[in-house]
């Protein structure tokens, strides 16, 4: 049998407490009344809903919020998304992966709470989207 490695579960705690810290502490929880552009998703699977509001300006998030309710993986996450994305282009919007999702959270995210880390990564991603789809339609 192989010795535990000490480091790896010392790390593991770490990202454990960030997660519920970030779930029962979240950052940019709330609404901006003038956001550019506003998006709504839910897990139909497990009943997480997150709410996104998203300030652009000069082609950058100037500033970005949520809200909703969910289980501490879908509410940790989006709260360190909002924080990774604030100042980010609107490119770098478009770029965003599920990996980046996986490396804020730092943890292995098994397959049943898949749909939840990324939550707040499909609202980001489908009202961006359909914000730059109505500019379009509109020019």
């Amino acid at each position: 049998m192989e010795p535990l490695n000490n480091d790896l579960i010392g790390d593991e705690r770490m990202y454990m407490e960030n997660i519920l810290d970030h779930s029962t502490h979240p950052h940019n929880a709330g609404t901006i009344p003038d956001a550019t552009f506003t998006h709504q998703e839910v897990n139909t699977s497990c009943g997480d809903a997150i709410g996104m509001y998203v300030k652009l300006a000069d082609g950058k998030v100037a500033d970005i919020k949520f809200d909703g309710h969910g289980c501490a993986i879908s509410q940790a996450s989006v709260s360190m998304l909002t924080d990774f994305v604030k100042g980010k282009t609107v490119e770098e919007l478009k770029a965003l992966t599920r990996e980046n999702i996986f490396e804020l959270l730092g943890i292995e995210v098994g397959m049943t709470r898949l749909r939840c880390a990324l939550l707040g990564l499909k609202t980001l991603e489908v009202g961006l989207q359909n914000h730059l789809t109505e500019r379009k339609e509109q020019h």
